[in-house]
C-alpha cells in the first residue's frame, strides 16, 4: 500500500505543463486579482453575511471575518509559495501530488470537485432569485413554476401558492457562463474584470450610503450594535464566542477565490511573480470589504432581521434610499455571475490536470483546436452543475463548500511544510515567512473552523469522499501516468 503515496517530482510537474498542446498564458496580475475578487466578493457579502449574523454571531460577525481572514492569510501565504514554485493548473491537487503523494492528491482533487461544483450550483440558485426579483421591479413577472426546484412552494403576490417544477434561470445562467469559458480564457478574464469593477463599486456605494445613514442616526447604530457579542443561548455556535467561530466557518463558503486563482497558474503570463500578487492582493481587498460591510450591515439593521435572501438590499431599504435597492440588486446580479465564472473555470482546470495525470479519462483533458480551452470538460461540468441548480434544493451545500475549502487549506499548509523539509534547495520565487509557524497556524485554525461545522456536514463530506475512493481504485490507480500507464495527452 506504500505506493499509494507515490509523489510526483516538481520537475516533472513543470515538464508536463510545458509539453503538448498547452493552455494560453494570457493572464496578468490584474486579471488574477480580479479572478480572486470575482470568486470571493459575491455570495459572501450579498447573502451569507446576513444569515451568519442572524443565526450565529450577531454584530460580532465582523470578528468572524477577522478570524476567517487570519485563516485565509496563513493559507494564502502558503498558496503563494506553492503557486510560484509550481505554476501549474490544479491548485491544492497539484501541490498535494508533489508533497503528500497520489492518494492524498486524489482525495483533495475530489474534494475540490465538491467545493467548486456545488458552490457554482448554490450561487446559480441565488442568482436566479435575485434576477427574478430584479425583473419584478421592472414589471416583468417570471412564471413561478419555472422559478424554483421541484416541490418548492412559491408564494404569489395575491397569496396563492404555486409548486415549482424547475429552476430555469439557474439552469440557463450556468449554461451561458460555460459557453463564455469555452470561447476563451482571455475573453472570460476580461469580462470578469469589467464585472468585478461594477460589483466592487456597488459595494462601495452601499458602504457610503450606510455610513451616511449611521452618522445621521447614531442611536440606531448603538441600538443595533449592543450587545456586540450576544450571549450564548446554551448551544454551541448560537452566539457568544462559539457563535463567532461558527460564523467564521460558515462564511468560508465565500473564500474559494484563492483556489480559483491558483487553478489559472498555467495561464498566467509570469506566474512566479503574478501568482503571489493575485493571491495576496485579492485576499487583502476582499477581507477589508467584508469587514466594513459586516459592520455597516449590522449597524443599519438589527442582526435578528438579517436571515433573508438579500440582506444587503434589506439594509439599503432601511436607509430610505429608494434607488439603492435597484442598484444593490444589479450589483448582486454582477457579483454572483463572476462567482460562477470563477468556480466553473477552476473546476474544469482541475479536471484537465487530473486527466493529464491519467487519473481521469483522456477526453476530460481534450483541448479545443481553436479556442485552446478544455471544452469537453467544461461542457460536462457545466451541464451537470446546471441540472443540479435547476432540480435540487441545495440549502445545506454552503457548509459543504466551507468544509471542502478548509480541507484544501490544510493540505496546502502541510504541503509547504513538507516540501521545505524534503526539497530544501528548490528555487522559491516567493517564500512563506516563519515556516513552520505559519503553516501550523493555518492548519490549526482551519481544523478549529471545521470542528465548528455541524456533524451532518461531516457525514456528507465522508460520503462524498467514499464515492471518490471507488472511482480512484476502480479507474485512476490503474491508469495513473506516474505509475507507468500510457501517458495521457490533450487532443
Amino acid at each position: 500500500m506504500a505506493d499509494l503515496f507515490i509523489k510526483k517530482p516538481v520537475d516533472q510537474l513543470l515538464s508536463d505543463a510545458a509539453e503538448g498542446h498547452g493552455l494560453k498564458r494570457v493572464l496578468g496580475p490584474m486579471n488574477l486579482i480580479a479572478l480572486g475578487v470575482g470568486a470571493v466578493i459575491g455570495a459572501g457579502i450579498f447573502v451569507i453575511t446576513g444569515a451568519a449574523a442572524a443565526q450565529f454571531a450577531g454584530p460580532a460577525i465582523a470578528l468572524s471575518f477577522v478570524v476567517a481572514g487570519l485563516g485565509c492569510a496563513f493559507a494564502g501565504l502558503c498558496y503563494a509559495e506553492l503557486a510560484s514554485m509550481i505554476p501549474v493548473s490544479g491548485s491544492a491537487y497539484t501541490y498535494a501530488y508533489a508533497s503528500l503523494g497520489e492518494f492524498i492528491a486524489w482525495i483533495i482533487g475530489w474534494d475540490l470537485v465538491l467545493e467548486y461544483a456545488f458552490s457554482a450550483a448554490t450561487v446559480a440558485s441565488g442568482w436566479s432569485a435575485n434576477t427574478i426579483s430584479l425583473l419584478q421591479d421592472f414589471g416583468i413577472h417570471f412564471p413561478p413554476e419555472l422559478a424554483g426546484t421541484p416541490g418548492q412552494q412559491v408564494v404569489l403576490a395575491d397569496g396563492r401558492h404555486v409548486t415549482a417544477v424547475f429552476n430555469l434561470p439557474a439552469f440557463l445562467i450556468v449554461c451561458i457562463v460555460t459557453l463564455i469559458l469555452i470561447i476563451g480564457i482571455r475573453e472570460s478574464a476580461n469580462l470578469n474584470v469589467v464585472i468585478v469593477f461594477v460589483k466592487v463599486g456597488t459595494v462601495l456605494v452601499f458602504i457610503a450610503v450606510a455610513a451616511a445613514f449611521l452618522i445621521k442616526h447614531p442611536d440606531v447604530a448603538r441600538s443595533n450594535w449592543f450587545p456586540f457579542i450576544p450571549p450564548n443561548t446554551g448551544a454551541f455556535g448560537s452566539y457568544g464566542l462559539s457563535g463567532i467561530a461558527r460564523g467564521a466557518a460558515t462564511i468560508f463558503f465565500a473564500y474559494i477565490g484563492f483556489d480559483a486563482v491558483t487553478t489559472a497558474a498555467q495561464e498566467a503570463r509570469n506566474p512566479q511573480r503574478d501568482m503571489p500578487i493575485g493571491l495576496l492582493g485579492s485576499l487583502a481587498v476582499c477581507t477589508i470589504l467584508y469587514l466594513v460591510v459586516a459592520v455597516a450591515l449590522t449597524g443599519v439593521v438589527h442582526y435578528s432581521k438579517l436571515n433573508v435572501a438579500a440582506p444587503v438590499a434589506t439594509a439599503i431599504d432601511a436607509t430610505g434610499v429608494r434607488w439603492g435597492s435597484l442598484l444593490i440588486k444589479s450589483g448582486t446580479f454582477a457579483g454572483l455571475t463572476t462567482v460562477m465564472l470563477t468556480t466553473l473555470l477552476g473546476q474544469s482546470r482541475i479536471f484537465f490536470v487530473m486527466s493529464k495525470d491519467g487519473l481521469l479519462p483522456a477526453w476530460v483533458g481534450a483541448i479545443h483546436p481553436r479556442f485552446r480551452t478544455p471544452w469537453i470538460s467544461s461542457i460536462v461540468v457545466g451541464l451537470a452543475i446546471a441540472l443540479v441548480a435547476g432540480l435540487l434544493p441545495i440549502d445545506v451545500l454552503g457548509n459543504l463548500v466551507s468544509i471542502g475549502t478548509l480541507f484544501a487549506f490544510i493540505i496546502v499548509c502541510a504541503g509547504v511544510w513538507i516540501l521545505r523539509r524534503t526539497q530544501r534547495d528548490m528555487f522559491r520565487p516567493f517564500r512563506t515567512p516563519a515556516v513552520p509557524l505559519v503553516p501550523v497556524l493555518g492548519i490549526g485554525l482551519s481544523l478549529l473552523l471545521m470542528v465548528s461545522l455541524p456533524i451532518d456536514t461531516w457525514i456528507r463530506l465522508f460520503v462524498w469522499l467514499a464515492i471518490g475512493l471507488v472511482i480512484y481504485f476502480g479507474y485512476g490507480r490503474r491508469h495513473s501516468r506516474l505509475r507507468g500507464a500510457k501517458p495521457v495527452r490533450a487532443v
